[in-house]
This record gives structure tokens, C-alpha cells and sequence, in this order.
């Protein structure tokens, strides 16, 4: 057991926090899957609009690794093959029957061991349960037939509104005790599960064994994996693979391994100023956000992301749920920009900048809506990057070698440990109003290239 306490960083005072308290939300209507939500793999489309599909029936595959699969979390009709540009895999939309018929699928191994390993493998890429399972570097979907040095567990989230985990992992402790195993079996080395430093946020797993407990406290971004892994047991080179999963993976995993059966029942919370009820639900992975998401009607206009408002996708109010998101956030769409706003004295904005007046009133939280509060400007190094991100990188550099496109430079100043997500928080405090994710995705997506073509 390890303490970390991170000092880097900042908690954006964003009004809007669900509920403690779980309920269940009606059946969806539909489930969607975005090609989007699962970097790293190429989809092969398997199903046709029209068919009929199971829970379990495998609607896309990877064109490089054939064995890995996304599969349906419902049964129903396919409603849509929707595609994009040169005809790519955008989403399969599925309208459900309510049934949740199981397609035929391999039992998973009754013993759990090292030995077992193959079979593991083969039943969790078989029920589409395996795409839970990401990997650093690049953080891509992991490959399944690389073996880790390590697997993160992150049962912790330190971003804005972010859903409680004790609510995720009530009345699924066994089934999460059963993931972390299966984890276990996984690799040579250990299984790290990251918690709250506080006691009490996380005392819900204060029994869990097989795995090597790491606390962790400060602002965000101390819940993100990055961070974790960064820490704890950082990643040395492209072939120095480690593996990540949340805590909802894990529990998703476990059940399977226990019911033999694969489930997508998920808990989600569902926050923001704009959202008409705040609380945790329970649906299935990619159902529609209508379903269980309602915006609030004195609101006006709505945002409706899939996941907080750093990382998340803007879905749209006749959008789908991330396959791997556990929260819904439902902001003011911004209808207008505001004038020489920047010579406010800020009673009622959230700011990084002590600029302005609201810096003296920590308790506050403020409804913040979309507007980016100015536009795209000059590239300025204020050091900003550097108080907010809490890891041994020098943030400015690495994102001005990517933008240089040069590789050895690229890797020597970080690009290995980090993912977009790492960055948000950067992106939101910079000044020059940078897309810095952006950035930091070309980047991955140019070392991924080049990693390809020396194989």
C-alpha cells in the first residue's frame, strides 16, 4: 500500500453534482455504439440494418486483430449502419425488443490461474467485454495478444461533477472482487488498484485482495489513470505495455465470470446545472441518453455530453452513452458571447486566472455553460500547463514537438505516458484557447503510425 498526495492541479467549481442516491431507468428504446469510443481499432462492420442481433452478437470487428470485437449490450433489430466519410464505421444504432436475449457465446473458464490465461482472453474478446480494457502507451483498446507488465484498476474520479464510485461498486463487490482476478491471471506482474486517499470515499474496497492498493488525493487530475500509472509504475518505452480498466469494467468482467453470461448494465450519473433531475442510474452501456438523461426545460437550450464536460462527447439530446462513460452532463448551451467580458469583475465566473473576484470565493459552485469565453489566439507559453498538470513532463515542449512532427523528440519529452485526457484540464486554463487535446491525439495517432509500419 502506497499514499500519493499530488498538489498539481485544479477542481473546476462547476454547479450541478448528482445525487447520492440510485435508481433504475426505464429501458431504452435504442442503444448506439460509436466506432469513436474504441481508439486503436479499425472497424470491419458484421451486421446489416434490418437484422436481428442478440446481447453478445458481434457487430463490428478489427481489421488487424480479428479476434477482437465489439458486440451488441442488447438484443433488438439494427436499426442503422451509419457511416462517414470514404464510407467509414461511424455507429451501429440498435433499436432493443426489451428482452435481452443472450447470443450463443463460450463459457468462460471455471478455473482462474496464469494457465487459463488464453481462454480468459478468447471469452472476453468473444462476449465483447474485452474493449473495457485499455492500454498505455498511446491509450489505445487493449491488444489482446500482447501480454502486460501491469493492469491499473482506477476506482476513483477526481473530474468535474464526477459520479461516486462507492455507488458504482454497492451490492457488486463480489463481482468486482471476481474482476480483479480475472485481472490477476492476466499478467505477470501486478494488478494496481487506485482509491481515494480520503478513508472514507474509499472504504468500499478496503477488502479487496489480489491487488496492490495505491491512495491517491489532490485536485484533478490525480483520478486520472495517466497519473496513476505515471506514479506508481511508469511506462519506459513503445513496448513497455501496460493495461487499464475501470472500476465499471472490472465488475462487468467479474459478472460474467460468475453468471457465465455477459451483462452491459451500467450505473451512471447524470449531473449538471442544466440536467432536471440529478441522480445515479442504472441502464446498459450505449443506451440513449433520452432514456434517462432529461434536460431541464428552464434551461433553453442544452448540451448533453456523454462524460464530464473536459473529456466528454458532445451527443446531442437524441445521443447514445459512451461504451466506457459513467456519467452524463448536461450543461447551458452558450447563445451569445459576452462583451469585453475579460473586464468583468467576475462575481459569477469560474476561472483558473486569480483575475478574477470569484478566486476569494472557494465554496462557490458556478452553472457554467459552453461558451469558450474568446477566441483561438496566438500560441503563448505561460507556465500555465505546468502548475496544472502533475506529472514529470514538460507539457509545452512535448506539445511544440508534436506540432513540429518530430518523433525522437516527441518520445523522449513523454508522449509514451500520457493520453488526451491528461491534458484537458491544460486546455481548458490556456489562455491562447488551444485545442490541446487535439494536438496531443495527432501526436499519438503519428507515433501509432510510425509503431505499424516498423512491424
Amino acid at each position: 500500500m502506497a499514499y500519493y498526495r499530488l498538489k498539481k492541479g485544479y477542481d473546476i467549481r462547476i454547479a450541478g453534482e448528482a445525487e447520492k442516491h440510485l435508481e433504475r431507468a426505464p429501458f431504452p428504446e435504442a442503444v448506439g455504439l460509436c466506432a469513436a469510443d474504441f481508439y486503436g481499432m479499425t472497424p470491419k462492420p458484421l451486421v446489416e440494418g434490418g437484422e436481428r442481433v442478440k446481447v453478445g452478437t458481434p457487430l463490428w470487428r478489427d481489421r488487424r486483430r480479428e479476434s477482437l470485437v465489439v458486440t451488441s449490450p442488447a438484443s433488438g433489430t439494427v436499426a442503422e449502419v451509419r457511416r462517414g466519410e470514404r464510407r467509414a464505421l461511424e455507429a451501429v444504432i440498435i433499436r432493443t425488443d426489451g428482452k435481452q436475449h443472450s447470443a450463443n457465446l463460450p463459457a468462460p473458464p471455471k478455473r482462474i490461474g496464469p494457465p487459463a490465461r488464453d481462454s480468459i482472453i478468447a471469452a472476453l474478446c468473444a462476449t465483447g467485454l474485452f474493449p473495457f480494457i485499455r492500454q498505455r502507451p498511446f491509450g489505445t483498446v487493449a491488444d489482446p495478444l500482447v501480454q502486460p507488465r501491469d493492469i491499473f484498476v482506477t476506482a476513483m474520479d477526481t473530474s468535474p461533477l464526477a459520479p461516486d464510485q462507492g455507488l458504482i461498486v454497492r451490492d457488486h463487490e463480489r463481482e468486482f472482487q471476481r474482476g480483479i482476478d480475472v485481472l490477476a491471471a492476466l499478467t505477470t506482474g501486478k494488478v494496481h488498484l487506485c482509491v481515494d486517499g480520503k478513508p472514507k470515499e474509499s472504504s468500499f474496497l478496503a477488502d479487496i485482495t489480489n491487488a496492490e492498493i495505491h491512495h491517491f488525493e489532490g485536485p484533478h487530475p490525480a483520478g486520472n489513470v495517466g497519473m496513476h500509472i505515471h506514479h506508481v509504475a511508469p511506462v519506459n518505452g513503445v513496448n513497455d505495455v501496460v493495461w487499464h480498466c475501470t472500476a465499471q469494467g472490472v465488475i462487468l468482467i467479474g459478472r460474467y465470470f460468475i453468471t457465465g453470461a455477459p451483462s452491459f448494465e451500467v450505473t451512471v450519473a447524470v449531473a449538471g446545472s442544466a440536467a432536471a433531475r440529478r441522480r445515479h442510474v442504472r441502464t446498459i452501456a450505449g443506451a440513449a441518453l433520452s432514456s434517462f438523461a432529461e434536460p431541464s426545460g428552464e434551461a433553453g437550450p442544452v448540451r448533453c455530453i456523454s462524460g464530464n464536460v473536459l473529456t466528454g462527447r458532445n451527443a446531442g439530446a437524441d445521443g447514445f452513452l459512451g461504451f466506457t462513460d459513467t456519467l452524463v452532463t448536461l450543461i447551458p448551451e452558450a447563445r451569445k458571447s459576452v462583451f469585453l467580458g475579460w473586464l468583468a469583475p467576475g462575481f459569477s465566473l469560474e476561472s483558473v486566472s486569480a483575475s478574477f473576484v470569484s478566486r476569494i470565493m472557494p465554496r462557490r459552485r458556478f452553472s457554467i455553460d459552453s461558451n469558450r469565453n474568446g477566441s483561438v489566439r496566438a500560441f503563448v507559453a505561460t507556465g500555465i500547463y505546468d502548475r496544472l498538470l502533475p506529472m514529470d513532463i514538460l507539457p509545452s515542449f512535448l506539445l511544440k514537438s508534436i506540432l513540429a512532427g518530430d518523433i525522437e523528440e516527441m518520445e523522449k519529452l513523454g508522449i509514451l505516458e500520457v493520453a488526451p485526457e491528461d491534458f484537458a484540464l491544460c486546455e481548458y486554463a490556456c489562455p491562447s484557447k488551444t485545442d490541446i487535446q487535439r494536438i496531443i491525439r495527432d501526436g499519438i495517432d503519428l507515433m501509432l503510425k510510425e509503431t505499424r509500419e516498423t512491424e
